[in-house]
Formats: C-alpha cells, structure tokens, sequence
C-alpha cells in the first residue's frame, strides 16, 4: 500500500521554499549601509545579463542622497520605495549610461536605487553620499 501524504502537506513546504528564496534573494540586495557624509564609491560592479544590484537606505523627511553613476552599457535607473504591495518610483531612467542628482524624499522610507542591465549585462560605476537633515 502506497502512502498519500495528506492533501495541501506539498503547499506548507513550497511556501517555505518561496520564503527561504525571497529571504536570500533580499540578502543579496543587502549593501553596507551609506554613513552619513561620507561618500561610498563603487567601481566595476559587474551586472550580467537582466541582472539587479540594488544600494537601500533609510531616509527621512529632509534628508538628501547625492548620487551619481556611470555604466559600460545602457541601464535602468530607478529609486523607489515600497508602499504595501506597490512600487513607487520618484525616480526612473531607462536606457541610460549616465546620470546624476540629488533626491530629498517627501516621506520617511527605506528607499532603493537600483540599477538593472539589459541582455548584454554592464559595470557600473557609482557614488552615493547621504547628507542627513539639519537638526
């Protein structure tokens, strides 16, 4: 006689299973934090093909992140924050090798700058300085 497992057990562990890859996919997203005022400059962070690299920071009304970037190949360029299940995206460039600002957010988020190749892949060259409000 051949033993069923009971129906829905395979549903609890392909939930974990998506929970675990989530977790570790999170993780690798996960950068070493900006100190404020001090520049962090990345050279030749390599991108393969579709690939995402993300640089996440807790920012607060008044607060401001200089950045700029150069990539070998054309990029999408976006900072963005998450707002229950929707993306919002103050900022979004497609198709740029280039680009540079300053962002000073309207709400108190962790907000993300994400870079994400084409099918060729690219390296990105960047430089991020958080400048905290005044007190």
């Amino acid at each position: 006689m051949s033993r069923q497992p009971p129906r829905g057990a395979g549903v609890g562990a392909t939930r974990r299973r998506i929970a675990l890859a989530a977790c570790v996919a999170l993780a690798a997203c996960a950068t070493d934090p900006a100190v404020p005022d001090a520049p962090k400059v990345v050279r030749d962070h390599p991108l393969g093909p579709y690939d995402i690299h993300e640089e996440c920071l807790r920012l607060g009304v008044g607060d401001r992140v200089d950045y700029e970037f150069s990539a070998t190949l054309p990029v999408a360029f976006n900072i963005h924050y998450h707002e229950a299940n929707a993306v919002v995206a103050p900022i979004v460039r497609d198709g740029v090798r280039a680009d540079s600002g300053v962002f000073a957010p309207r709400l108190a988020q962790d907000y993300c700058l994400m870079w994400e190749a084409g099918p060729a892949g690219a390296a990105v060259d960047y430089r991020l300085r958080l400048r905290p409000a005044a007190p």
